[in-house]
């Protein structure tokens, strides 16, 4: 996966007309790091890849946009892919199947790191189908269109996607899901390859 990310940054930064050493001031990394990242000699930290990408003027998810390596029935631990990260939000969601193609089901595990935002400052989404999620670890704060609730541990909810609704952590800790939606959001992606 380095090799195939520095790609993707060398690419970028040459498609900007941008020099290593002007990627570095941008983005207070020094070049020698710079060059080894784009040549999958090491391997870069979320906050580090987030400076890069505003620095190229991509979101941070670009770098782990489709084709996702697709690998079958099976998805080992150390298979799960990390699909997008979302500093704002303060979420990162990891593909928890190998094989989207034709499937209905969207698995992943969520994280809700500490200092999202405050109930107060929330805004609701919905999409089509129905979400399933299971909480694995912390407190979830769980907002529908009908109020807060408070999910711990082996608590799920299970409810149509239409419903205005999002996920809150109000703790100082990680909060971890297991979530489903189906639909899968990106079953036309996947038949468009």
């Amino acid at each position: 996966m380095a090799n195939n990310l520095g790609q993707k940054i060398k690419r970028l930064r040459q498609d900007h007309n941008l020099t290593l050493k002007e990627l570095s001031s941008k983005t207070d990394l020094s070049t020698g790091f710079l060059s080894q990242l784009e040549r999958g000699l090491t391997t870069v930290a979320v906050d580090a890849l987030e400076r890069i990408a505003k620095a190229l003027g991509v979101d941070i998810t670009y770098f782990f946009a489709f084709p996702w390596k697709l690998h079958g029935e099976i998805t080992r631990s150390y298979e799960k892919q990390l699909i997008q990260y979302d500093q704002g939000s303060h979420f990162i969601n990891y593909l928890l199947s190998g094989n989207l193609e034709g499937k209905q089901l969207f698995p992943r595990i969520v994280e809700l790191l500490p200092g999202g935002k405050k109930r107060k400052d929330v805004n609701f989404y919905s999409h089509q189908g129905e979400e399933f999620i299971y909480v694995l670890e912390g407190i979830l704060t769980l907002i529908l269109r009908d109020g807060h609730h408070e999910l711990f541990p082996g608590d799920s909810a299970h409810f149509s996607s239409e419903i205005p609704h999002n996920r809150v952590n109000n703790t100082t800790r990680k909060v971890v899901l297991l979530v489903v939606n189906c639909p899968n959001p990106f079953e036309k992606t996947l038949e468009q390859k």
